[in-house]
């Protein structure tokens, strides 16, 4: 079967239908993976570049950004890369309330038993009781 690499700006057109006729495609483009006529496959790149895109440009609400990407990860006939930390990192986006890459470095850390984040940017780390948060010069 052949994989196809699914770039951020399907995702983006699919959502907003921002152009009918290019989202018509990704909908045909989607049919025909789950018809297993295709794989498709992403990153865990593209899906940020998605969250900061529908954020910063659509002004989407945090739960509305949550839903796309997990529809995303549940779409079928679609591997994405490292889909059980996005999954996780966009729960957290909404209920921590933290910046989505954020999010993900922590499902990353606890997935690789990392236990201290070293940042100057305390503030969005410090909701997260399973890791501790340190600066350069407490190491």
């Amino acid at each position: 079967m052949t994989q196809v690499f699914a770039d951020t700006n399907l995702f983006l057109r699919y959502f907003t239908n921002d152009v009918p006729e290019q989202a018509d495609q990704v909908d045909g483009l989607l049919q025909a993976a789950k018809n297993r006529e295709i794989q498709l496959v992403t990153t865990a790149m593209v899906i940020a570049e998605v969250v900061w895109t529908l954020n910063s440009f659509y002004k989407l609400s945090r739960e509305d950004i949550r839903d796309r990407v997990l529809a995303i990860v549940n779409t079928p006939g679609l591997l994405v890369a490292d889909a059980n930390l996005l999954v996780e990192a966009a729960i957290n986006y909404v209920n921590k309330n933290v910046d989505f890459i954020d999010a993900y470095n922590v499902a990353w850390m606890k997935k690789s038993k990392v236990e201290k984040a070293c940042t100057f940017d305390r503030k969005h780390f410090l909701r997260f009781d399973e890791i501790t948060v340190v600066s350069p010069d407490e190491i």
